[in-house]
């Protein structure tokens, strides 16, 4: 249980590299060179992981919980004006909304570690 608990605090900058990549990859097999850009997204998740900060992590944690409300709105939006519903649509809508809950989650639990190491 201890080893869970010591490991449990990496897990949203885990997730939020593990979609960076996903994101580069993705990219990657479509516009080739442009796409390693992406990577500097990952540099902060990098630093948290090797030189923890309180002030980088309380920050990266409101900037992913605002990013996060944004996307929430926009996924209800997309999913209220939809008319016609294909297989591929409602895939759409479930794998987004997971996504979604996902990112506004982790943010979450990056502002919440913060708090509590500031106590």
């Amino acid at each position: 249980m201890k080893l869970i608990h010591k490991y449990s605090k990496f897990i949203p900058y885990l997730y939020f590299i593990v979609v960076i990549v996903y994101w580069f990859t993705d990219v990657n097999r479509n516009s080739g060179v442009t796409a390693y850009p992406i990577l500097l997204f990952g540099i902060p998740f990098l630093w948290q992981l090797l030189k923890p900060s309180k002030k980088l992590n309380f920050s990266l944690g409101i900037t992913f919980v605002c990013i996060s409300s944004y996307l929430i709105l926009a996924y209800l939006s997309d999913l209220l004006n939809i008319v016609n519903l294909t297989i591929t649509t409602k895939q759409f809508i479930v794998y987004g909304g997971l996504f979604v809950a996902a990112n506004f989650g982790m943010a979450l639990w990056m502002i919440r570690n913060s708090m509590r190491r500031s106590f």
